[in-house]
């Protein structure tokens, strides 16, 4: 059975996140070209905390999209965009109330590229809703910058064609909308930083497999069980090998038990190269699988139960934060690895 299906929905799902990642970039460089053309201290405390805030969220990116687990690569319109943009923020073609119009503008389109994303998930498969839940942060606060972009609009156009101030009162109005958004979105926009522990991500892949293996056991098409089976290979051979290298070598001191999972992990990775010379048709592959998924969730627990503990009593949220950025990076690594071979 191969790696993995060559799915064109979860492909282009990826490519669009690959888009987002691109484009937060230009949105970073743009608000450091625009605290340069800025002498409103206003303004430019609001771009200061717009730039804080997108520093942070592409991090956060960056984690749904080693999460989702499907690499993709960002459109050829997107880099010819990416690269015309460019020219024109740092030109001086464009007056500083032109500036900021385009940039609110790729502010609307990023908003709507993960408010995208977020929809077809829910379409596609649970497994990428649980993946891509970190993005609902992201989408809330580009539609919040996009209520500030609109205050700075306001006065740099009302200053650009009469030399005076526009009324007082946008920046109520602006923070009543902001304020709106923030009580739709809750606890969504709570996020300071860009990096969750090692538990979380630990805790996110968690969630994900097992949603996976009831998505196999809700299926007989086949052709829906090759793509399922594939993606469960896909993560558990990336977070496996991250934690192999990154998590276990560092709680050993603290987790005698370290070895256990060891062991499990090579049986699990045995179990998976078994299954994936099963063909899906067969009668015996969700019995595998099944298999499998309890072995999967026996090791889950006595992660989540037993060395998570030992990572909390024993790491500073620092020291997770930095596990879980060599988490991904590990994952990372491997997910290209698998991409490559199956090519």
């Amino acid at each position: 059975m191969p790696v993995t299906l060559e799915d064109t929905k979860r492909q282009a799902i990826a490519t669009k996140l690959a888009d987002m990642k691109a484009l937060q970039n230009l949105l970073i460089s743009n608000e450091q070209a625009l605290l340069n053309a800025c002498s409103d201290q206003e303004i430019c405390k609001r771009v200061r905390d717009m730039l804080e805030d997108d520093q942070k969220n592409l991090g956060i990116l960056d984690t749904v999209i080693v999460q989702y687990g499907v690499k993709g690569e960002p459109k050829q319109t997107t880099q010819e965009l990416i690269k015309k943009t460019q020219e024109l923020m740092q030109g001086s073609e464009l007056t500083v109330y032109e500036k900021f119009s385009q940039h609110e503008l790729l502010k609307h389109a990023q908003a709507m590229k993960g408010l995208l994303v977020h929809k077809a998930a829910q379409v596609v498969g649970a497994d990428i809703e649980a993946a891509i839940t970190p993005l609902n942060t992201v989408n809330f606060e580009n539609r919040a910058h996009q209520e500030q972009l609109k205050g700075i609009l306001e006065i740099l156009g009302v200053r650009e064609l009469t030399g005076k101030d526009p009324d007082q009162g946008i920046w109520a109005r602006v923070q009543d909308a902001v304020a709106a958004f923030t009580g739709v979105a809750g606890s969504v926009v709570s996020r300071t930083d860009d990096e969750m522990s090692i538990r979380d991500l630990i805790r996110m892949d968690h969630t994900k497999v097992n949603t996976l293996f009831m998505q196999v056991q809700g299926t007989d098409d086949p052709q829906k069980l090759q793509e399922y089976f594939g993606q469960i290979y896909k993560d558990l051979s990336a977070h496996s090998e991250a934690e192999e290298q990154i998590v276990y070598p560092a709680v050993r001191s603290y987790y005698p038990e370290t070895q256990d999972l060891y062991s499990e992990q090579a049986e699990m990775k045995q179990m998976l190269e078994q299954i994936k010379s099963l063909n899906p048709s067969a009668p015996n592959f969700k019995d595998n699988v099944k298999r499998l998924m309890d072995a999967v969730m026996h090791h889950v627990r006595q992660e989540e139960t037993e060395m998570f503990p030992k990572i909390r009593d024993n790491f500073s949220d620092e020291q997770q934060k930095q596990m879980a950025t060599e988490f991904k990076t590990a994952k990372s690594k491997v997910q290209d690895q698998l991409a490559a071979s199956s090519k």
